[in-house]
């Protein structure tokens, strides 16, 4: 962005300032400078130094920075004050009202031509588009914001890249999400561009898509190097973040203590910082955590939490995944009644494009309250559908548990050979978890 506009627009600016203020070019000129020199300038045939126009800004009774741009004085700075509000409203969970504070912003930046003010009110719509689970609305903003940074370093552009990647990931595109990290993630570390807070945003959101795909061994690897970048980043926030996403695969390798004890450091920081949704979502991981270990009341506890922030934020999307995860643990505490009802809720608010594996996850789990109840129809119809989410999902490790629970359902049900395929389905999924389609892993950092 050029710090001042062209000697043709500087030129009509000052001629109409002047003309305003009934001032002659010679009045105006006086005493540095003659009144040829002030009509050269009103004709745009002379690009003023910087002392000219503040000393003609200075006669005008205008400041430097109106003159030279257009733009109304201290006006960037009141912008970056306007966002930094913006920021804390979406923080404290009002995702609503803080799009359209973003939205106000983008529209007098744009207006005013100050790219970096664009691109964090553009980064805040995606933000508040995925906390409201508007996924399109969200990718719309994600790339908008790197079309205007697309001259920043990559490192600039890396919030943008990973919202992107988050926007295909909760929309059941894992491995799409996969490859635009990972990419970004090879472009980082091969460039020798180690930035702490762009690496560790990387690393902390791909462990979620890593862990879906049945890759494990990739995602306690980033898991390790976020871990291992986290004291050199600057950002409390990213922190956070990662130490909520850690979790999950201290969690995969069995090591309880270890991922609740990452859980309360999130939580303690999101505390600090304010940042209501990330909070709900470490009660939502916490649950997660108690459910395996088998504590339901616990985990019943921190996940009616979570349920209960989010939708207070009406985070819709977030909403409906903790609703099928305490689904989860309702049912295994032997209030299936419940569990079916809630789930039911949840699935008019998902769909293939919105959610897909939580709504995968919704089907799979009202098949097994149907087959607890000897219904088995209705069992075959819901694996069935969560069977098709997850094929466009590519979840590799949660297709294989659901071709288990078809083919058994077959096999009781006297349709050996159906069963069979199912079977052949689910060993197809688990012949080499988390390597067969993934490719090369991204260069790693010189930690």
């Amino acid at each position: 962005m050029p710090d001042r506009d062209e000697p043709e627009v500087i030129g009509r600016r000052v001629q109409q300032l002047r003309a305003a203020r009934g001032l002659t070019q010679k009045q105006l000129a006086e005493p540095a400078y003659t009144p040829a020199y002030i009509s050269t300038l009103e004709a745009g045939r002379v690009r003023a130094s910087d002392e000219a126009l503040r000393h003609i800004a200075e006669r005008l009774g205008v400041a430097y920075e109106e003159l030279a741009t257009g733009r109304p004085a201290r006006l960037a700075t009141d912008l970056r004050l306007r966002l930094t509000e913006a920021q804390r409203t979406l923080a404290g969970g009002e995702a609503e009202r803080a799009a359209e504070q973003y939205g106000a912003l983008l529209a007098e930046a744009e207006g005013h031509d100050l790219a970096d003010v664009q691109a964090a009110a553009l980064l805040g719509l995606g933000e508040s588009a995925l906390d409201t689970g508007e996924l399109t609305d969200a990718r719309r903003y994600f790339e908008q914001a790197e079309k205007t940074l697309a001259d920043a370093p990559l490192p600039a552009r890396v919030p943008a890249l990973r919202g992107r990647a988050v926007s295909h990931y909760l929309g059941g595109e894992l491995r799409y999400a996969v490859y635009l990290l990972e990419s970004t993630l090879d472009e980082l570390n091969r460039g020798g561009l180690h930035d702490p807070d762009a690496l560790l945003l990387l690393y902390a959101s791909i462990i979620g898509p890593y862990m879906d795909m049945g890759a494990h061994a990739r995602a306690a690897q980033a898991a390790e190097l976020a871990l291992a970048l986290a004291p050199h980043s600057g950002d409390p926030a990213l922190v956070a973040r990662m130490h909520r996403s850690v979790a999950r695969t201290l969690l995969a390798e069995g090591r309880i203590a270890e991922a609740d004890a990452s859980l309360a450091k999130a939580s303690e920081l999101y505390r600090a910082l304010q940042i209501r949704t990330e909070l709900a979502n470490c009660h939502w991981m916490r649950g997660y955590v108690c459910a395996q270990n088998g504590e339901l009341e616990r985990a019943e506890a921190e996940l009616r939490q979570a349920l209960d922030m989010l939708t207070a934020k009406r985070a819709a999307l977030y909403s409906s995944q903790v609703a099928v995860e305490l689904a989860d643990v309702l049912h295994r505490r032997g209030k299936s009644e419940q569990a079916a009802a809630l789930l039911r809720d949840t699935l008019s608010d998902l769909n293939s494009e919105r959610g897909a594996l939580h709504s995968a996850a919704a089907h799979r789990l009202l098949g097994i309250i149907a087959e607890d109840a000897r219904d088995t129809e209705t069992a075959e119809e819901h694996y069935v559908r969560a069977l098709s989410l997850l094929e466009r999902a590519g979840a590799a490790g949660d297709l294989a548990d659901l071709c288990r629970l078809l083919g058994d359902l077959l096999r009781r049900t006297g349709r050996v050979e159906a069963a069979l395929d199912a079977y052949r389905t689910g060993l197809g999924h688990r012949t080499a978890p988390g390597t067969t389609t993934l490719g090369p892993a991204p260069a790693q950092p010189p930690l």
